[in-house]
């Protein structure tokens, strides 16, 4: 198993979740977050007043499939969250030794 942490532009979210569902991955956990990679923020003017936003607005979607998986959805996402502007976004990709479902006790796969 693996666990694939995607950070991703907000206004992406529901295609990239179509996109996931098209390949039958239903499971993700979405989080708001804040953050910031090469294009370091922003300057904004409030009131007259210039200020920097150095973290942006991101989503963070954290997925766990099974390693035959893994390429279609990393493929899917860099497909739907790609706009070809600085600040698209990353993908991680690291092992999962365990998952259990808390409700029947399913381990490993089956809980997925």
């Amino acid at each position: 198993m693996k666990k694939i942490e995607a950070i991703i532009k907000p206004f992406k979210l529901d295609e990239v979740k179509d996109k996931l569902n098209e390949i039958d991955v239903h499971g993700m956990t979405i989080s708001e977050v804040k953050g910031f990679g090469r294009q370091k923020g922003h300057t904004e003017l409030y009131r007259g007043a210039e200020y920097v936003v150095d973290f942006l607005p991101k989503i963070k979607m954290e997925i766990v499939v099974a390693d035959d998986l893994v390429e279609e959805v990393v493929q899917a996402l860099t497909e739907s969250a790609h706009t070809g502007r600085i600040g698209d976004g990353k993908i991680f990709v690291s092992s999962m030794e365990e998952a259990v479902r808390i409700r029947t006790g399913e381990r490993g796969e089956e809980a997925l």
